[in-house]
């Protein structure tokens, strides 16, 4: 697909977009510390994604770095205030994870993963194996990953009854969906289970659950609902790196999106985000 037509892939295009309008007037930062849903874990503002084009137990993260490089990553992150690493089982990113945890204090730490179990038997077995993979006694924030389908409530029920018996243990700290569909996002907002929901925004409307306006009017519900939200696609999963900076002003301007997850590549492109976050959050 030619750059152009992509850009107009949804309903609000990015040309569309009346950027200084809608930015603030107070800087916002990748490390600032965010309350996130009813449980109020605390996150940064950027979380350290490990999953761009993540399916098979990998992911260009994975791929491209290594054990040892993502943990660099990680840790890079967590030196300037970055705190907040999201996993998940079909990443394979739980040992790269593990690897940062080693030189980091857990408790200052907020460790997100997602799993695809329908049962509670399942759940358990994966909570159990997931915590030693990653070397750690509680998970802050556990998703059911991928929801699709609108009665995803009624077929995870088992999974989710599991997750909230985890959650009374102190096996997890918070819970809910990642979503693939509007109407697995709608259930979302309409369902008491959820606390956290991890939903794709992005002002070009690039792999979205809807068009962007739609998505934005069921994030709103989700926000009045009580349930954080965590952005991702925030720049398409990297294919509107060209326009990052109107990407991220649009995230940080919509009043819906608590926290954002972007999965750098480098060093070097982390510490760039960096700067490009606050630099979008203001009028110029």
């Amino acid at each position: 697909m030619r750059r152009r037509s992509f850009l107009k892939a949804g309903p609000l295009s990015l040309a569309q977009f009346p950027y200084s309008l809608h930015a603030g007037t107070v800087k916002k930062f990748a490390n600032d510390v965010v309350t996130l849903g009813p449980r109020q874990v605390k996150v940064s503002r950027l979380a350290m994604g490990t999953g761009t084009n993540g399916g098979g137990g990998s992911s260009n993260q994975t791929r491209k770095l290594g054990v040892g490089g993502v943990a660099n990553l990680l840790r890079t992150a967590y030196d300037n205030g970055v705190f907040f690493f999201d996993s998940a089982d079909q990443y394979g990113s739980h040992p790269h994870v593990r690897e940062a945890l080693k030189q980091l204090p857990r408790e200052k730490v907020t460790v997100l993963t997602k799993i695809h179990s329908n049962t509670a038997q399942q759940a358990k077995a994966d909570l159990d194996r997931i915590r030693r993979e990653l070397g750690v006694e509680y998970l802050d924030i556990v998703l059911l990953h991928c929801m699709m389908d609108a009665d995803w409530n009624k077929r995870k029920r088992g999974a989710m009854d599991y997750l909230e018996e985890a959650q009374g243990r102190g096996m997890v700290k918070t819970k809910g969906v990642s979503c693939h569909t509007l109407k697995a996002l709608e259930t979302a907002v309409a369902e008491p289970w959820v606390e956290v929901d991890l939903a794709r925004f992005n002002p070009a409307g690039v792999a979205m659950d809807a068009g962007v306006q739609t998505v934005l009017g069921v994030l709103k519900r989700m926000k009045s609902a009580g349930k954080g939200v965590i952005g991702m696609k925030i720049i398409g999963a990297g294919r509107l790196r060209q326009r990052a900076d109107e990407s991220l002003q649009f995230a940080l301007a919509s009043g819906v999106i608590d926290c954002f997850t972007i999965g750098s590549e480098s060093v070097e492109e982390f510490k760039s985000l960096t700067t490009k976050i606050p630099d979008a959050s203001v009028r110029g």
